[in-house]
């Protein structure tokens, strides 16, 4: 049962004395923004809240949802969270200003503060790193989750000396989009590279480095996890996708969908799901809305035909069909 501040307050008047040590009057009050007991006759402070184990300690034990204060801790952050910070503003604890020899003092400690903070290498790095991350997360609205696994991958890259002569920013999209891949996440090196405006083929490399210093076993790509997000940005139907949806299920069980590239295999699919269903897209709508040349396109769908040989190849054998 959670203890009220009334409760402890009421405690902690249990805990003093009934009256002042120094005038010995009864009239005592409770100053809550200080947590001081104080005597209304003489004004001595008879108790302070720091002195007190019980005022202090007790809501940490009795409280059944405890709030940490500050920030949570995070791998994001380069230093995950608990580092000091100074307040820019010259006052002290009770709003006064500081005196000039106190103004020299606070100035040579935020100016040590900030050498020690930025003296590593290892510091530098992974503030760079994250500074990217950050951004990354932004423009593709990644969740906490993928983030915090992201930041975990680079704090061990970083630490096997992995990234030492390579490109920060290229890792970085490495480890984006290994957290992606275990998240069942659809988005694409190229994407999170393009995103981050870095080098794409570079990106493979460390992507490639990383599983394997790192000895990450990722499972295959699911092509159908990139069916909704194609025909979303193609406009294509519910009953469309649905179809797509069906036939990627049947394709996965021929030996030919091994080895492909799940993107090129999805917009095939959603291509052939079209012209079955009658929906009336050009292959390069698809191509565009898949990231995707219309040569690769075609290809795929060849594989596609092989399956369902019934759809036609184009929207004009559609077309014919229908007249």
């Amino acid at each position: 049962m959670s203890t009220t501040p009334k409760t402890l307050q009421t405690e902690f008047l249990e805990k003093i004395r009934n009256d002042c040590p120094n005038c010995q009057n009864q009239q005592i009050i409770f100053d809550s923004n200080n947590g001081e007991m104080i005597c209304t006759s003489c004004g001595m402070i008879i108790e302070d809240r720091l002195d007190s184990s019980g005022i202090e300690s007790e809501p940490m034990k009795n409280l059944e949802n405890n709030l940490s204060v500050g920030m949570p801790l995070s791998l994001a952050h380069y230093d995950k969270g608990l580092s000091t910070t100074i307040s820019p503003s010259n006052v002290d604890a009770f709003g006064s200003q500081l005196n000039t020899n106190q103004l020299a003092k606070v100035r040579t400690i935020r100016h040590w503060n900030k050498i020690s903070s930025n003296n590593r290498s290892y510091h530098r790095n992974l503030k760079n790193a994250f500074g990217v991350l950050l951004r990354i997360k932004d423009k593709l609205s990644l969740s906490d989750t993928i983030i915090e696994k992201s930041a975990y991958y680079y704090r061990k890259v970083v630490e096997k000396r992995i990234t030492k002569g390579r490109s920060i920013k290229e890792f970085v999209v490495a480890c984006v989009y290994v957290a992606c891949r275990e998240m069942n996440v659809p988005r694409t090196l190229d994407e999170i590279a393009e995103i981050a405006n870095a080098d794409k083929v570079f990106a493979g490399k460390c992507y490639r480095l990383l599983l394997r210093n790192l000895k990450i076993r990722l499972q295959p790509i699911d092509s159908t996890t990139y069916l909704s997000k194609i025909a979303n940005k193609g406009s294509i139907s519910k009953k469309t996708l649905n179809r797509a949806i069906d036939m990627m299920s049947q394709i996965k069980e021929h030996p030919f969908s091994s080895g492909k590239d799940p993107t090129a295999l999805s917009i095939a699919v959603l291509y052939a799901a079209c012209l079955e269903q009658g929906e009336n897209i050009s292959q390069s709508q698809v191509a565009i809305a898949g990231e995707m040349s219309v040569v690769t396109l075609r290809k795929r769908f060849l594989d596609v035909k092989k399956i369902f040989p019934h759809i036609p190849n184009n929207t004009i054998e559609l077309r014919k069909q229908k007249i």
